[in-house]
């Protein structure tokens, strides 16, 4: 792949006439010292508004090539309609939409539209119930909109979204909503990298941990000695080496290499929404991201959640939320008393963050909060814990003291070393967890956790005890009951699995081309239960159906679209196959889909 990873023709970006300058810095110094061509659109000192907005039943999209520059460096870009992100697309609830995508570029592209209902042929994934839109070609999708709320779109081509291709969507509802606000806003998250994702990609299987660079030190392990004596120090250390991890490895990419975004603009450029005081504004936050988990707080204000990926929920009142690559939370907040709030959303691993300001006029800023200290990882947070060395205290070591997990509530820790593999299964402790047998002797995993939990009502690594009402998943409860009322008639359990210094990941240690496709009967109604044997945590997207979260007691919680998995637990949920066709299955974390974790869900009659 050339360096110009946007597909099209390095001298294309040098036609004036295609020139775009998208930019988190000082556009007008910056443009001007380039002696580049700034569209209307984009002039000023910041962009500081939100992705052009389109409506209607009919709509043309093309997805080309520009140059676009967020660190001071321009590099070429994937567009929709000439902006990234690309534009709002606002639809209505019993609408059918057309939208003719043409694609301008050099490769193949796509779109696929997250957490929209729609036939197989409609959703945008290559490969599959569709072939992608060849070089100089246009798609006609066109589908009836069975829907409302947040949603958004990005291509499922390669690394076509970590280039820039993505949007969001907002389908408003037909009947109103069980809640009133004044005004809106989109908050679209991403994360951008001036290098070529491809390469990044081959960066990471080169060396999974290059931005990881907080990585413990002699001092660290003297001190740990001093005050948790040598024995534990020891022990601890070297189920860590098992394990070929760090215990400061919260994520595999991040502000080393990427710049974070809110509505496509950098932190310094300072994206501004306006309110009025008094005023109760809806926030459509959606994480577009490839890769980045956000933790995201307004400083002086309480954020009632009242949707999640579109479905609305009882409403939830916090100080804070995570936000799961390609989840989306509509939240609504009551601005008064000051002119200027900060969106603060800072990056799980603490490195950096997207910044925005809600504001009674354009030019205002409120004061951009520090960063929470860096987490030092237990076992007991990767669900790999139960050896005593969860009883470590490294808050004193500038990270935030990590609550220990219930009596458990964790496996023991099992290198390649302490696996066993002599079974068809794998028998477990506390509690008899099994594996299935495409795990044993498999060299694509390197870790194993034996007795998950859902831990549905723990806020996250990195938010336990911060002193700010953070959102659990226990908190999200649909306003309806199960859509379904049937009891599922069979259940499917997949472990997420990995071997973190291969950057190898999969569904029970089969990648994507090696496992045959779940078969789903037209109209069953199902359960699948998820494992995550690995120490990531993971954003598992089902293409084409509902996803319908368990509570502990097996009982309909909460629908959405995207099942955020922490290291170590299970959690499960009800499928109801009403949709046929071929569809994606996947880790919505970019690099770990291309790596491997994906596999094909077949609805047949």
């Amino acid at each position: 792949m050339s360096s110009d990873f946007s597909g099209r023709r390095p001298d294309a970006l040098a036609e004036p006439s295609r020139r775009r300058f998208v930019t988190g810095l000082a556009a007008g110094g910056v443009a001007a010292g380039l002696g580049l061509w700034r569209s209307p659109a984009f002039a000023g000192a910041a962009l500081a508004t939100t992705a052009r907005e389109l409506r209607g039943l009919d709509f043309d999209l093309a997805i080309d090539a520009a140059p676009v520059n967020f660190t001071g460096r321009v590099r070429p870009a994937i567009t929709v309609n000439g902006s990234l992100p690309g534009p709002i697309l606002r639809w209505r609830e019993g609408d059918t939409v057309t939208l003719r995508v043409a694609n301008r570029l050099r490769d193949t592209s796509s779109i696929h539209w997250h957490g929209i209902l729609l036939p197989a042929n409609m959703d945008g994934v290559p490969g599959l119930s569709f072939d992608g839109i060849p070089p100089g070609e246009t798609y006609a999708y066109r589908f009836q909109l069975r829907q409302s709320g947040s949603y958004w779109y990005h291509s499922h081509s390669m690394f076509q979204e970590q280039a820039g291709l993505y949007g969001a969507i907002v389908v408003d509802p037909l009947q109103p909503p069980p809640f009133h606000y004044d005004r809106e806003h989109v908050m679209l998250l991403s994360d951008w990298t001036d290098l070529d994702p491809a390469a990044l990609f081959r960066r990471m299987k080169k060396m999974s941990d290059y931005d990881n660079t907080y990585k413990r030190t002699v001092g660290d392990f003297a001190r740990d000695a001093r005050e948790q004596g040598l024995a534990a120090t020891l022990r601890d250390r070297g189920q860590w080496g098992r394990m070929r991890m760090t215990p400061t490895d919260l994520s595999d990419i991040n502000a080393h290499t990427y710049t974070y975004l809110l509505n496509g603009t950098a932190p310094a450029a300072n994206w501004t929404g306006l309110f009025r005081s008094g005023e109760r504004v809806l926030l459509r936050f959606i994480n577009a991201s490839a890769m980045s988990y956000f933790d995201v707080r307004i400083p002086g204000l309480k954020m009632t959640v009242v949707a999640a990926d579109g479905q609305y929920i009882h409403p939830v009142s916090v100080d804070e939320f995570r936000i799961a690559v390609a989840e989306t939370f509509d939240v609504i907040v009551e601005p008064s008393g000051q002119d200027a709030y900060t969106i603060f959303a800072q990056d799980m691993g603490r490195t950096g963050y997207a910044r925005g300001t809600l504001a009674v006029r354009e030019g205002l800023s409120a004061p951009v909060p520090a960063s929470d200290p860096r987490v030092i990882l237990t076992m007991d947070d990767m669900g790999h814990g139960g050896m005593d060395h969860g009883s470590m205290d490294h808050g004193s070591h500038g990270a935030p003291k990590q609550k220990t997990m219930p009596e458990g509530g964790c496996g023991a820790s099992m290198g390649m070393a302490g696996m066993d593999h002599s079974g068809g299964g794998m028998a477990g402790m506390d509690g008899g967890a099994t594996h299935p047998a495409s795990e044993n002797g498999n060299p694509l995993i390197d870790m194993q956790t034996m007795a998950s939990t859902p831990r549905l009502d723990d806020p996250g690594i990195g938010l336990r005890d911060n002193g700010r009402r953070v959102l659990r998943y226990a908190d999200l409860k649909s306003l309806f009951e199960d859509p379904d009322g049937r009891e599922p008639s069979r259940t499917v359990e997949l472990h997420l699995t990995g071997h973190m210094e291969k950057f190898a990941w999969s569904f029970d240690g089969l990648k994507f081309m090696d496992a045959q496709p779940l078969r789903l009967n037209y109209g069953e109604r199902m359960r699948i239960t998820l494992v995550n044997d690995t120490m990531m945590t993971h954003p598992i997207h089902l293409h084409g159906l509902w996803s319908d979260l368990e509570n502990e007691q097996g009982d309909f919680q909460v629908r959405k679209h995207t099942i955020d998995m922490p290291p170590g637990t299970r959690r499960s949920y009800r499928v109801r196959a009403d949709a046929l066709g071929r569809w994606a299955y996947h880790c919505h974390l970019l690099y770990h889909m291309e790596a491997g974790m994906m596999r094909e869900v077949r609805v047949e009659e």
